[in-house]
């Protein structure tokens, strides 16, 4: 839970500066920052389905 927590953590400030640097000084540009961010769960929730798909597969797997 700690790591999940780290990585979104730093793509949600990632995602930040990119929207910012994207925009210019006038505004942050929050579909590009939110997007990425949408992105970096996306990645991670991915992850986590398949190390839940492949440790359920080991234990059915021994007869």
């Amino acid at each position: 839970m700690k790591r999940l927590a780290m990585s979104l953590t730093f793509f949600l400030v990632l995602s930040l500066v990119i929207g910012y640097l994207v925009s210019g000084p006038a505004f942050m540009d929050w579909g590009v920052a939110g997007g990425l961010f949408a992105v970096a769960i996306a990645g991670e929730g991915f992850r986590f389905w398949l190390r839940r798909n492949r440790a359920k597969k080991r234990d059915s797997s021994s007869v």
